[in-house]
């Protein structure tokens, strides 16, 4: 039922670059540490780089869990779900970094997004390199449909300037430390490039 893939493309890059929403999981390296798992979905924010490299934008949010996983040992899988049509599930397992606003990497990966991610609250840039490519039937996961990308994320971020921004991370408990304690999100929060 299920197939491994060497790279990213073909009907592959397309079933995932046409899914409205996928999820991230991580985990720190402890075994009492907590499992983060999260759903992503602004459209435009996720973007396939290479046949084994993707990005998507990480937004302003209440935790940081992702990035202090990736800080600490890098281990990510994403997965997206077909939702409609065929039936199919898809994940990338693989390492991923946080590419941070004061990296000089950070505006050529921007450059790369069509979406406008002013508005909500840009903190990085996730980048993950495929180490296992695989699918699975998705026969059980339920048909739903996409009506379209909620419009309150922007709508609260865009009231915000890059040292609002910071100053409303530097309140969350768990934006600077994890849940676990691990190192978070650096701040205070870099000024935002502009893409090359």
């Amino acid at each position: 039922m299920g197939k491994t893939y060497a790279r990213i493309d073909g009907r592959l890059r397309t079933f995932i670059e046409e899914q409205h929403i996928f999820f991230t999981a991580t985990a720190p390296l402890g075994g009492d540490g907590t499992v983060n798992l999260s759903p992503k979905g602004v459209s435009g924010s996720f973007v396939v780089l290479d046949e084994r490299t993707v990005a998507y934008l990480d937004f302003a949010g209440s935790n940081a869990e992702t990035v202090a996983h990736l800080r600490e040992n890098g281990r990510i899988t994403l997965m997206w779900c077909a939702f409609q049509g065929p039936p199919n599930i898809v994940r990338v397992h693989g390492r991923g970094e946080p590419v941070f606003r004061d990296d000089p990497r950070f505006p050529e990966l921007l450059g790369r997004f069509p979406v406008d991610p002013a508005p909500h609250g840009l903190r990085a840039i996730i980048v993950v390199t495929a180490e296992l490519i695989r699918d699975t039937c998705g026969f059980a996961v339920p048909y739903m449909s996409y009506e379209e990308d909620r419009s309150l994320h922007a709508q609260r971020f865009a009231r915000e300037d890059d040292t609002s921004l910071s100053e409303y991370f530097g309140k969350k408990e768990h934006i600077a430390t994890s849940i676990d304690g691990l190192p978070g999100l650096p701040l205070p929060l870099p000024v935002m490039p502009t893409a090359d």
